[in-house]
């Protein structure tokens, strides 16, 4: 009984944990500091932060709008939910005085390759420290490009801080869109994108392999790291056929190449483009689409259904066989549980997809406001792969379709999280199992 109330306490601290950030921080919006306007209606405020603090980048004002004070709660709200899942809750588990739980070691577990399971601290410290040098040597590399074009250190940094957390927002005029054919921009913004979607414990697996303090990436890492690659070159691949003649026509071949791969790396959780989302052809749009609802991956600062469930799945559905009660992968035996855990999060991604689009259809058409299914699909799904692509009818949505985003970028970054946390690390033993059940599919 003690460890469901503590379970019950555990997910409790999410749920504050994220909604305090967006409290605050719309208030803190709303107010004359932080508007070059002088004031923004609170909606909009809490439409903002939430979207900072899920890191999807859905924007119903402009981020230039908003002064260097405002830009400034702006990118701390965005680096507190990037880290937040990971860092900041199992920082604050350990508190002085607080014992580590079960259930900490699940949630670091999680994170985490077996045997860092029990150095929670030592996994903090180094989750901090990759982000610092991931951003810090991004903002570098682009700040001199930056400060030719009219922008200050502090664009570098809020550009690097949103890359490697995958928010989306910017400072930069027109975003990324006005650096469409510079190759180091682009090269930059992709190399922080995939390397805050990969996941720390991928980043410390790799960088252990590559100083030979272990010889071999752990399976975990080696699925991440092939699915990852194999999203990113299909879908480029993808973009650069369908896009080549259409919105791609005007742009140099390696423009186009660049171009590809970037909205192939943007997709899965960034929200940047370098060609805004409502040029793309509509067969583009349904790649993207997809691609935002795979996500990122396990214990990352993006969204979506993750890689790895996207591989298990698909997994599954390839070498499945009825006389076989378990699968195996690179000499790995996959449990069915694990099959079964990932269905379960396909199915309540989708669910929550489909009555968000639903609700946001019938209240736009309510207030005369008529949206294709194909953009309130586009945009949910968006909202929940935190992901931050638009069409560009996020700013004209009504406040009840508004509220539904907040509802489902909520839900995408913390709810599934929260859902994924089991009700029991100790489970009462079985003296018999009910019949098994015959059912014809």
């Amino acid at each position: 009984m003690s460890i469901d109330i503590r379970i019950g306490k555990e997910k409790l601290f999410f749920f504050l944990y994220f909604i305090g950030i967006m409290l605050v921080g719309s208030i803190l919006l709303t107010m004359p500091f932080a508007n070059r306007q002088g004031s923004m209606r609170y909606i909009d405020a809490l439409f903002t932060t939430t979207s900072a603090v899920c890191v999807t980048g859905l924007s119903v004002v402009d981020t230039l709008s908003l002064t260097r004070a405002g830009q400034a709660v702006l990118i701390i709200v965005i680096q507190l939910g990037g880290l937040g899942i990971i860092a900041f809750s199992t920082l604050y588990l350990f508190l002085p005085r607080r014992r580590i739980s079960i259930v900490t070691q699940g949630f670091t577990g999680d994170y985490s390759i077996p045997s860092f399971e029990f150095r929670s601290r030592s996994i903090i410290a180094q989750i901090i420290t990759w982000t610092a040098v991931y951003e810090l040597a991004g903002a570098l590399l682009i700040w001199p490009k930056l400060a030719s074009n009219g922008y200050s250190l502090f664009d570098a940094l809020f550009h690097s801080v949103s890359a490697f957390c995958n928010a989306g927002f910017s400072t930069l005029l027109s975003g990324m869109e006005s650096f469409r054919d510079d190759p180091l921009m682009n090269v930059v913004t992709m190399i922080l994108i995939v390397a805050g979607g990969l996941g720390f414990v991928v980043l410390q697996d790799v960088w252990n392999v590559v100083r030979r303090k272990k010889l071999h990436l752990t399976y975990h890492s080696s699925i991440v790291l092939r699915t990852t690659a194999g999203l990113i070159l299909i879908g480029a691949v993808a973009f650069f056929i369908l896009e080549r003649t259409h919105a791609y026509q005007t742009m140099k071949t390696e423009s186009q190449v660049i171009a590809s791969f970037f909205q192939s790396i943007t997709a899965r959780t960034a929200g940047f483009d370098t060609v805004p989302q409502s040029a793309l052809s509509s067969a583009s749009q349904l790649v993207t689409i997809v691609l935002m609802f795979i996500g990122a991956s396990p214990g990352s600062t993006g969204g979506g259904v993750k890689t790895t469930t996207f591989y298990l799945l698909m997994l599954a559905a390839i070498r499945y066989r009825e006389d076989q009660d378990v699968l195996v992968d690179r000499n790995r035996t996959i449990v069915p549980n694990s099959i079964i855990k990932a269905a379960a999060v396909i199915v309540r991604a989708a669910i929550i997809v489909l009555v968000a689009t639903a609700i946001l259809l019938i209240a736009e058409n309510i207030h005369n406001h008529p949206v294709t299914i194909e953009t309130a699909m586009f945009e949910t799904v968006s909202a929940f792969g935190t992901v931050g692509l638009s069409i560009g009818i996020t700013p004209y949505l009504t406040d009840i379709s508004k509220i539904v985003l907040i509802c489902t970028m909520f839900m995408g970054r913390v709810g599934l999280f929260a859902m994924a946390i089991p009700h029991s690390r100790l489970s009462p033993e079985r003296y018999a199992e009910a019949p098994k059940a015959d059912i014809l599919m």
